[in-house]
């Protein structure tokens, strides 16, 4: 896909939470606090509407009242026709730090422009198993974050037959595989890339949201 028209998602995109081990294990004291006190036995959804997507290089504006946002390096899978994954997506969940990871506030989520999609597909027919796929974050040029894709607490297909025991994934959508704990933070000015071998790398600017 060339530069000039860059992926964007046909369908739903789907975010998944407590995929990575490390965060797991860094809130299972949480679980078993009311109102759930249990750990989820299934996965974790929650939705990055369509105002949310922001292509590679484009800026991604910050509200004046946020100082800080946090950066959610994940990779996508792009749902194919017969329900199958197509392909694989940088993707850079961003989101206003907050406390709760159990029903993550829309408001925290799905600000305007708040999820960075790499520029093209890398396709599935290329993918001997995602659980090889690792990826780095570098905020102006500085590395920030590194994360190993075989750490998911379910791997890319069992977390795709989970969802699929309670919902539908249409061809277009995307399921993303979830984000690792140590999430870096970054402001208005920063240039974000996230990159991983076989992928374009996705790049985008937090700039200040304009006064109204």
């Amino acid at each position: 896909m060339s530069p000039s028209s860059p992926f964007l998602p046909a369908g739903t995109v789907y975010g998944t939470l407590l995929n990575f081990r490390a965060e797991m294990q860094a809130l299972a004291p949480q679980m078993t606090e009311p109102p759930y006190k249990a750990p989820p036995k299934a996965p974790v959804l929650y939705v990055k509407t369509a105002n949310t997507w922001s292509p590679h290089g484009s800026a991604i504006a910050v509200p004046a009242s946020v100082p800080e946002v946090e950066i959610g390096a994940s990779i996508g899978m792009v749902i194919g026709a017969e329900g199958d994954v197509e392909g694989f997506v940088l993707m850079n969940d961003l989101s206003i730090p907050h406390a709760s990871f159990f029903r993550p506030p829309v408001k925290f989520k799905c600000v305007d422009g708040f999820l960075g999609v790499g520029p093209a597909l890398r396709d599935a027919q290329e993918v001997a198993d995602p659980a090889g796929f690792r990826a780095e974050v570098r905020i102006n040029g500085t590395l920030k974050q590194s994360i190993d894709f075989s750490q998911l607490v379910r791997p890319a297909q069992q977390l795709l037959a989970d969802v699929g025991e309670f919902m539908t994934l249409a061809h277009g959508d995307v399921l993303m595989l979830g984000c690792d704990a140590g999430r870096p933070l970054a402001r208005a000015g920063d240039r974000i890339e996230i990159s991983a071998p076989g992928f374009e790398s996705l790049c985008n600017t937090l700039v200040q949201e304009a006064a109204a």
